[in-house]
């Protein structure tokens, strides 16, 4: 009798490993714009019975570098084409799994209660007189825009030596928060998740390369729930969300 107990602990062991493995969190790298968004998608897609994904925020410079060097990870969403470029040029990408996926926006903050209205005709003399906080502008996609945009207004010989660069676009807004810097070049939708800035600036769209936010599913990713995900990311109902937290979808 023991041993029939055994037997059937054991063929159930087996029978609930690969469901197991199928249903287990798929590991999603995303650009630190995308925190409170992405986030919530996660938080949409478990309801619907599925494993919640785990989710690694950071610059998407520094999230492609960990796909580089051959990080585990089963989807990428940058906050440009660049990086992601990168790596289907390395083949480091799943076949047709690339799509464009969402905008944004370039802003000028300041605390909450401080800093005027700034204007393409001010910018260079109002945000030469201090700190000024950006994501890193050589690799991480919110200072290259940002760079991009200065440059063509003409600011940026007047601007760059004021520039506090930050590992990514959320410790940018992280030093106006603070008051370290009394104004900030971030995206849209980081002033609309914080309480502590606003918005004294909108660059022109045609000031800098479109802001676009490919995904793609990487090439080594083996989780059964990572294409499903994806394509529940680019529904209706995944863009959705998506527009609620200030993106616009494609």
């Amino acid at each position: 009798m023991k041993g029939f107990r055994f037997a059937a602990l054991l063929g159930a062991l087996c029978l609930t490993a690969p469901v197991a493995a199928q249903n287990r969190a798929p590991l999603v790298l995303a650009a630190a714009s995308l925190q409170e968004s992405m986030t919530a998608a996660a938080d949409a897609w478990a309801k619907k019975g599925h494993a919640r994904p785990v989710i690694s925020f950071a610059a998407s410079s520094a999230l492609a570098r960990q796909v580089q060097a051959g990080g585990k990870a089963d989807l990428f969403a940058s906050a440009g084409e660049e990086w992601m470029d990168v790596l289907q040029k390395e083949g480091l990408l799943a076949d047709r799994t690339r799509s464009a996926f969402l905008g944004n926006r370039l802003v000028v903050i300041a605390p909450v209660g401080q800093g005027g209205q700034v204007t393409t005709r001010s910018l260079g003399k109002t945000l030469s007189a201090g700190p000024l906080a950006m994501a890193d502008t050589e690799s991480v996609p919110a200072g290259k825009y940002g760079k991009a945009a200065l440059e063509k207004l003409g600011a940026w010989a007047m601007v760059a030596p004021h520039v506090v660069r930050a590992e990514n676009v959320r410790a940018a807004l992280a030093l106006v928060e603070r008051g370290a810097a009394p104004y900030g070049i971030v995206y849209e939708t980081d002033a609309r998740a914080s309480r502590q800035v606003h918005v004294v600036g909108l660059f022109p769209a045609a000031s800098h390369p479109p802001i676009t936010y490919p995904l793609a599913r990487l090439k080594a990713s083996t989780n059964a729930e990572a294409e499903g995900f994806r394509r529940f990311l680019l529904s209706g109902e995944g863009k959705a969300i998506f527009r609620r937290y200030g993106f616009s979808t494609r």
